[in-house]
């Protein structure tokens, strides 16, 4: 016999970020068991009568006992001329509690298989109880169509009895507990530290007179010229000051702006916005920061309305790397 267990899980929540989920589980366990019935001499079991029955031995599944009700003859008059079979619970461990049963009546072929022509099972759990102690199929099998068989084997036929008791049903509470992680707020954490100047700057940038106090590491993580600059074979003897001469404060501030925080600053002004813009493209190809560039040549809009003036010219010029990325995207109308 075997165990088996099915669970529903339920789960309440709440609405707060990393918060932490509860489970209960209602548990049915389940024990199965079967039991073969061999009727030895077929022939001389029919002409019993209509509604007589021959009872197999009893047989344990569950912790209780069962046995099976054979009618050779069928069970009522109008099943005369057919086998009735009776799942029959024999003795429950306690008479005041109903059984719940699944169960299944199949013949045997001559290797001990299940014969589906000649199968009945339930789809629901019956209740066995003191009142109703059995259950079955008053129309089993044909007599006629069974005998014209090959199951019916030296005056011998074999029915197979397959049981699934309920054993008890139980809730688990609290059995697991799940926290949900929150979306990632780390370029809300590097922005704070950029803007508010947090932990040690190690570099300065002087840009058009501004000064920019930047972190070599995040820097160099994000871009390959910063790394060799500042950490390779390339870095310069003045290990905490850099002076950039070719750029606007304000680019720059909004290219150091997109390395912590992997996005746009917000600009007042959509001249600004354009313009800005245009040169990020250079800086981003300057710098090698390709999300950067990426992340502008998405906006349609500001490619069609660049495209037609002497910047974008000197633009395509100075940054031949960003060609192929812009053939590759469509200039589409402005909303």
């Amino acid at each position: 016999m075997s165990s088996s267990e099915a669970s529903a899980v339920g789960s309440g929540h709440g609405h707060g970020d990393g918060e932490v989920l509860t489970a209960s589980a209602i548990v049915a366990e389940a024990v199965t068991g079967s039991h073969v019935l061999e009727i030895k001499g077929y022939s001389l079991s029919k002409g019993l009568g209509n509604g007589k029955f021959v009872r197999s031995s009893t047989f344990s599944v569950g912790g209780h006992r069962w046995c099976i009700r054979y009618f050779p003859d069928g069970q009522t008059s109008d099943c005369a001329d057919w086998i009735s079979v009776f799942l029959v619970l024999d003795h429950a461990a306690d008479d005041s509690v109903d059984v719940k049963a699944q169960f299944q009546f199949s013949v045997l072929d001559n290797i001990n298989e299940p014969v589906p022509r000649f199968r009945q099972r339930s789809l629901m759990a019956s209740s066995f109880s003191a009142k109703n102690r059995s259950w079955g199929y008053i129309k089993f099998a044909e007599r006629k169509t069974l005998e014209e068989s090959v199951y019916v084997k030296d005056d011998c036929l074999r029915i197979k009895c397959d049981i699934t008791v309920t054993k008890n049903i139980r809730t688990e509470a609290a059995t697991h507990q799940f926290v949900v992680v929150p979306p990632s707020e780390m370029h809300q954490h590097f922005g704070r530290l950029l803007s508010t100047a947090e932990g040690t700057t190690d570099i300065t940038f002087e840009v058009a007179g501004e000064m920019f106090p930047a972190h070599r590491c995040v820097l160099a993580s994000r871009s390959s010229v910063f790394m060799a600059d500042l950490f390779g074979s390339m870095k310069k003897k003045a290990k905490d000051h850099r002076r950039i001469d070719d750029m606007e404060a304000r680019v720059f501030k909004a290219m150091v702006h997109f390395i912590y925080t992997d996005a746009m600053p917000e600009m007042d002004k959509e001249e600004d916005a354009f313009v800005i813009t245009q040169h990020l493209l250079v800086a981003a190809d300057r710098y090698d920061l390709e999300r950067l560039s990426l992340k502008l040549l998405q906006s349609p809009c500001l490619l069609k309305t660049a495209m037609p003036t002497e910047g974008f010219d000197h633009f395509i010029s100075s940054c031949p790397s960003l060609i192929k990325e812009l053939m590759l995207v469509k200039v589409g109308a402005c909303p």
